[in-house]
């Protein structure tokens, strides 16, 4: 995984291009980017999700990117298929700009591996 900020800036970019060209809209935010990330990884399909649900999105997006660094690891499913997991080890301590560069590099890797893996990088 590529934390070089001008890499990440530049791979950045083709994720804010897929979002484009796939909705019609690019994010100015990463919010709507783990958004998706939180429903694919849930797997029950577009839904209308309460405030909270959507919260809930976020956070099982997070910890699923940050799961390739092994900050978290997926400890089951709940009743209703939702996935829970578990902090394995502390997230560093950055300043807010490095700590964007890491979640970026994360969910530049997803894509890579989950969304399009097929394609050359």
């Amino acid at each position: 995984m590529e934390f070089e900020p001008i890499v990440v800036k530049e791979e950045w970019e083709m994720i804010l291009d897929f979002f484009e060209n796939s909705f019609g809209k690019r994010p100015t935010e990463m919010e709507p980017i783990l958004l998706m990330i939180g429903v694919q990884e849930l797997g029950q399909g577009h839904a209308h999700f309460t405030k909270e649900q959507k919260q809930d999105l976020l956070h099982i997006a997070t910890c699923k990117v940050l799961s390739y660094s092994d900050f978290y690891r997926l400890d089951g499913l709940d009743e209703e298929g939702w996935p829970h997991w578990e902090n394995v080890q502390g997230i560093p301590s950055l300043p807010l700009k490095e700590q964007e560069i890491l979640l970026k590099a994360h969910i530049i890797h997803y894509f890579k591996t989950e969304v399009f893996p097929n394609e050359d990088h």
